[in-house]
């Protein structure tokens, strides 16, 4: 109920100002301001993504709009929160300094007495309260729908908007890949490879070595125990690569497992909130993951927070991940923090990534990732 008021009396205020401003926010681009403003607050009231509104017409035919609908809505509004708070106070005080046989304002009773007086108020405040209950969520929504409709694009609209995020995701993708096949060849060719290369040639002067004299025990032990080392070495270099086209902690322990793995080796304390989720498929396992631990990664580097959240939930074949860092904020992908790579990897899914680091902070950042039962 109050989060419904709120947004109300809001609407109300945005209504007016809509009507005292209107020759400003006729302008363009005060007028997509201000509509993405509207369309940002009706999204969250409603639990839902705002698609971004590049229609400037829309944006135009929301101002009339909103100075209706916010009239309509919030005014009924107002009144019943208008009377609320001072309702028994206020008759009690009307009788006691008006004259006699006064009625009560908004209620036709004439107040003649303490009786009446002490009973009106509080019967005032139960029926505004119950009526309130009732009717500000149920309005709030509809105000909120009827928001989203009237700024959303026309289907057409959203289609080409679809296909050009899909075109550039794609392009994004290809580069990303390209890159990603670049980085493991040089990682194999001038770290595993160049291991292999080396213990093989002394196991090729080891076997010179036993052939030519096998009495030289201590030269060829040394030797081997080179060739063993480097062995290792070569074994540990390639998990590494390996880590990084699929973890094998998701195949061994699963999404949440490997959260838990992740959150626990933070270098802040983190919390990891994660429920049932089902089968997920695992090119979305892997963008999670490496999102996850990327995001975490940038709260120990740059942010200066005591602490951190992960939120894993799945709903209606979507599946939101939610990060959280009580630091510094201003986080930027144009930083070069790591958060482009988490954006492109959820655009690749087509997912969607928000993210939320106004100066001072807290940091919060949303990922939305199909996922199709």
């Amino acid at each position: 109920m109050r989060r419904g008021g709120v947004y109300l009396l809001a609407s109300l205020a945005s209504g007016i100002a809509t009507v005292l401003a209107l020759p400003l926010l006729w302008h363009p681009g005060l007028a997509r301001l201000w509509a993405a403003r509207h369309r940002d607050r009706a999204a969250r009231l409603l639990g839902t993504p705002a698609a971004p509104g590049h229609t400037t017409g829309r944006d135009l035919l929301w101002l009339p709009v909103n100075a209706v609908t916010g009239l309509l809505f919030g005014l009924p509004a107002l009144l019943c929160v208008g009377n609320l708070v001072p309702a028994a106070v206020a008759t009690t005080f009307w009788w006691a300094f008006a004259p006699a046989q006064r009625p009560r304002p908004f209620v036709a009773v004439a107040v003649t007495g303490w009786t009446t007086a002490l009973t009106l108020g509080p019967l005032q405040i139960l029926l505004l309260t119950a009526l309130a209950w009732l009717c500000f969520p149920p309005a709030a929504r509809a105000h909120a729908r009827i928001c989203l409709v009237v700024l959303s694009p026309p289907a057409a609209g959203q289609l080409a908007e679809r296909v050009a995020v899909l075109t550039r995701t794609r392009a994004d993708v290809l580069d990303a890949h390209g890159a990603e096949l670049r980085r493991i060849e040089r990682d194999l060719h001038d770290g595993t490879q160049a291991r292999l290369v080396s213990i093989a040639m002394r196991l090729a002067v080891a076997r010179q070595v036993l052939t030519d004299d096998p009495r030289d025990e201590t030269f060829l032990a040394e030797l081997l125990r080179d060739a063993h080392e480097g062995t290792e070495e070569a074994m540990t270099e390639l998990r590494e690569v390996i880590r990084t086209v699929y973890p094998p902690i998701l195949a061994d322990r699963g999404l949440a497992g490997a959260l838990t793995a992740v959150t626990t080796r933070c270098g802040v304390p983190a919390r990891l909130d994660i429920g049932d989720l089902g089968r997920i498929p695992a090119a979305v396992e892997a963008v999670v993951y490496f999102a996850v631990a990327e995001a975490l990664t940038n709260v120990v580097r740059h942010s200066h927070a005591t602490s951190a959240g992960v939120r894993v939930s799945r709903a209606a074949g979507r599946l939101s991940v939610v990060i959280t860092d009580d630091g510094t904020g201003g986080a930027e992908p144009s930083r070069g923090t790591g958060l482009t790579g988490i954006r492109g990897r959820v655009l690749a899914v087509d997912g969607s990534a928000d993210i939320h680091s106004p100066a001072g902070g807290p940091t919060t950042i949303t990922l939305e990732l199909p996922c199709a039962s």
